[in-house]
Parts: structure tokens; sequence; C-alpha cells
């Protein structure tokens, strides 16, 4: 039964995955048998990644390619099907978060967002599509948000865009599932990475942060995630074992989602 999670001989592209949550999910896929192939947008960043990536012991191949550009995302697929072989396995990782006040964003901060966290996933799937199609197979999986499903303050962009990959994640599904391509998603909750280390860090007096007593409180685990709680969710999606489950949202959140919060 083991064998239905093995990846082996299949090729993985990880968006975004030079650090954080995308690079522990390669990391992964890799270890489940994936040959690994990412983007990144800059040098510097892809240098660090791909040392990173070395001393793991992941032979993973990088490419720079800015994913809101259907040329260049037309390019990086050929070059990896040229490579590694047809992609099997996407996992539509990239993104960014602007926390600003709604009536303070402009429009053109707001369309920045959706560009990376909406337009990227669609750019990037139907560039990946055709090759799945003439294969028999494949898995895609859309990294969305428990801002799918909800709403915060100053996150009125991101939530936007990820409440409509959460929609384009079902349509995929409903689209190409005829073909034996699964599409999913995955709902991180609040991960502990190094970008969020400033919300974790003790104050003057030695208390917590107010944000990270705030989440902890309104966890059922009472803990923040993990990149490494992200790993088994993505091999389950990308492997055989998920070959019947399509447009379904994997909530990774630690109970978050079911929880309506502790009485005062």
């Amino acid at each position: 039964m083991l064998n239905q999670f093995s990846l082996e001989g299949k090729v993985a592209l990880v968006t975004g995955a030079a650090y954080g949550i995308g690079f522990a999910m390669a990391e992964a896929l890799a270890n489940a048998g994936a040959k690994i192939a990412f983007n990144c947008r800059g040098q510097e960043h892809m240098d660090t990644a791909l040392k990173a990536y070395a001393e793991k012991g992941i032979d993973a191949k990088g490419y720079i390619c800015d994913v809101t550009d259907e040329e260049q995302v037309q390019k990086m697929v050929a070059d990896i099907e040229h490579t590694l072989g047809v992609v099997d396995i996407l996992v539509n990782n990239a993104g960014i978060i602007k926390r600003i006040p709604m009536h303070e964003m402009s429009a053109d901060e707001f369309r920045q967002v959706v560009d990376i966290d909406l337009n990227a996933p669609f750019i990037v799937s139907k560039a990946v599509i055709p090759g799945m199609i003439k294969k028999g197979h494949g898995k895609i999986i859309n990294i969305c948000s428990m801002m799918s499903e909800l709403g915060r303050e100053t996150v009125s962009a991101y939530a936007a865009a990820k409440g409509g990959l959460k929609m384009l994640t079902k349509n995929i599904a409903s689209e190409y599932g005829e073909y034996n391509i699964q599409c999913n998603g995955i709902g991180p909750g609040y991960i502990a990475t190094p970008q969020t280390a400033p919300l974790r860090e003790l104050q003057a007096d030695g208390s917590k942060h107010p944000f990270d007593r705030f989440i902890v409180g309104k966890t059922p685990a009472a803990r923040w995630g993990t990149p490494e709680d992200l790993m088994g969710p993505v091999v389950f999606l990308a492997s055989d074992a998920s070959n019947f489950v399509n447009g379904h949202i994997l909530y990774v959140d630690g109970g978050i989602l079911a929880y309506i919060g502790k009485q005062p």
C-alpha cells in the first residue's frame, strides 16, 4: 500500500520554492522520489536556493522565470520537459501578500497581488496541462490559504486572490478530471517561517507577542504550524494515493477553521 505514495520517476515543478513552505514541499516530493524543478525571479535567490537543495542532497533544477509572464512560463515548461521530462506534478506555491487597509490600497497594488496569487497559477497550469493530457495523468496542487474562506483586516487583495484560486482549483478539477488530472488545493494555517518570526518574538518584558497569543489561542493544536506539517499533505495530493480526490481544498491549519474559539 505504501507504494501508492511513491513519486519515483515523476517530475515536479514547484513555483517559488527557493525557501519557506515551497522549499519544504519540494524537499518532501524529492524524498518521495520526484525530480524537482523550481523557479525564482532573481539570480541571488536562485544561488542561495540551489545551495540549500544541494545541502539536502537534492539535485533540483532552477529556472529564472516570472510566473506572471506567459511567454517566460511556456519557455520554462518546455525547458523542463527537455531536461527532466513532462511535468507530472505542479505545485502553484509562488505568492505575495500586501498588508494594507483596503481604502489605502491602490488599484495597482491590488492587481499585483491578484496577478501573482491568481493569474500566475492559471498561466502555469495552462502551460503544463497539455503535457499531462498527452501523458494520461497529472497532479496540480494550488497553495490556497485560510483566506480562501475567511476575511481579515488589511488583506483584501490576498483574500480575493486566494478565494479565486480556490474556485480555479475546483474548475480545473471539473474541466480536466476526465483526462486523469487531479487538481486540489492546500490551505496552510499560520506557519512558523523566517517571514513570520517577528510575530513570534518575545516582548521586552518577556511576554509573548500579542499576535502569537492570538494565533495559539485560536488554534486547537495550540501552536503554529511548521513547514514540515505540509510535507505529508503535498506528497499525498501528488501521489496515486489521491487519484480519486479532485477539487478538494485540504486545510492544514491545526483546526482553526473548525473552531469558534474559547469563551472569554
